[in-house]
């Protein structure tokens, strides 16, 4: 079991999906600080200072021990933002990789064997009879 383990995870396809992970792992933290440290203030400056991450429904106060109950929606909302800017890189990287790789070869039709050809006129002599 070890071998085939072993044989699994060495093959290319499976070391290359783990550094895209572990690389989109450092991309995802790198957005998300961008789109909270460096995109969210200015745009929460020009709305009148709005922190976007401390925008909240409270459904429960907080009483002693207990925390509120609350509905994060500017969390949210810098969340979506962080996934549709990593989600828009992903799309130009797919898409510049497609343009490298040239249009898709037209397959041809396969040839039709002699065998095939040979019933296929004796068919067509006999049908005309």
């Amino acid at each position: 079991m070890f071998q085939e383990f072993k044989k699994f995870a060495m093959r290319g396809n499976v070391v290359d999906m783990a550094v895209g992970i572990v690389i989109g792992a450092a991309f995802g933290k790198i957005v998300s600080s961008f789109v909270n440290d460096i995109l969210m203030p200015p745009i929460g400056l020009m709305l009148g200072g709005v922190d976007f991450s401390n925008l909240m429904i409270t459904l429960k106060e907080a009483v002693g021990e207990t925390e509120a109950v609350a509905i994060r929606y500017g969390a949210f909302f810098n969340i979506v933002l962080d996934f549709v800017i990593v989600a828009l890189a992903i799309f130009m990287v797919v898409k510049a990789m497609n343009k490298m790789q040239g249009p898709p070869e037209e397959k041809k039709p396969a040839e039709t064997p002699a065998d095939i050809l040979l019933l296929t006129e004796i068919r067509d002599t006999l049908k005309a009879k």
